[in-house]
């Protein structure tokens, strides 16, 4: 018979208190890109209709940068995730409601100070997966979303915020475009993560300014217009745009 989460919980609160940092968490604000759309992985925890951002908590021996990368690799296979910590969530009883009726030594129902991180990921490359504590793994159109669980929508709102202001002096895109991809697919991401529309020529030519894309010499093949040029990111330059940013932006 299948434990609930209850039972589950507390099989794994006495292991929690041996091996992880007090009072302390990861929540991680994951961006795909796909089919046109920004997407966010997302979860749904056993025995409740709220969806959460993936997460977890931080071993005593490891950095919150570790903690992350590790956290999102067991969720999605992935490894070298580009991972950027935008805030921390420490307001109280952020987790008022969903552990009550608990016993108050379980670990998950302690006082937890939350590290926020976003994460760019290459949709194609990602495996998702189900733990024990969990029945759904989903990527979710953030134009659909759900209603979610303890304060994941404010860490959501904060990391799609953050990511709009970094896409005004920081190269977005290498790791959630394939290798190769067009200039409006790449306008395309631009519009959603800024939340409107941008002018195709002054996109072009700003693109092509800061110069980080080199064009390839085939097209993209298929349809019944011109086939558009495709482009991929010159990646050293492209990290040198990472680091000292764009003297415009958007």
């Amino acid at each position: 018979m299948e434990d609930n989460l209850e039972n589950l919980l507390e099989k794994k609160s006495k292991e929690a208190w041996e091996i992880y940092l007090p009072g302390f968490s990861i929540d991680c604000a994951v961006f795909g890109f796909h089919d046109g759309m920004l997407k966010i992985l997302m979860v749904k925890i056993k025995g409740q209709d709220f969806w959460g951002l993936p997460g977890g908590y931080i071993k005593k021996q490891e950095s919150l940068k570790e903690a992350a990368s590790r956290i999102l690799k067991d969720r999605t296979g992935a490894k070298d995730i580009y991972l950027q910590q935008f805030r921390v969530f420490g307001e109280l009883n952020r987790s008022e409601g969903f552990f009550n009726g608990y016993d108050d030594t379980l670990w998950h129902k302690q006082r937890f100070i939350s590290m926020g991180f976003y994460a760019l990921v290459d949709y194609s490359q990602v495996q998702l997966m189900v733990d024990d504590l969990s029945n759904a793994c989903e990527w979710i159109s953030i134009d659909e979303l759900p209603e979610f669980m303890m304060d994941h929508r404010n860490i959501f709102n904060h990391a799609l915020v953050t990511l709009r202001k970094q896409l005004n002096y920081k190269p977005i895109g290498y790791s959630l475009l394939p290798e190769e991809f067009t200039m409006p697919e790449l306008q395309r991401l631009y519009e959603i993560i800024l939340g409107k529309k941008l002018n195709r020529g002054n996109f072009y030519r700003k693109m092509t300014g800061y110069d980080i894309l080199d064009k390839l010499e085939e097209s993209r093949k298929g349809g019944a217009h011109k086939a558009p040029n495709l482009y991929k990111f010159n990646l050293e330059k492209y990290n040198l745009a990472l680091k000292n940013g764009f003297k415009e932006g958007w």
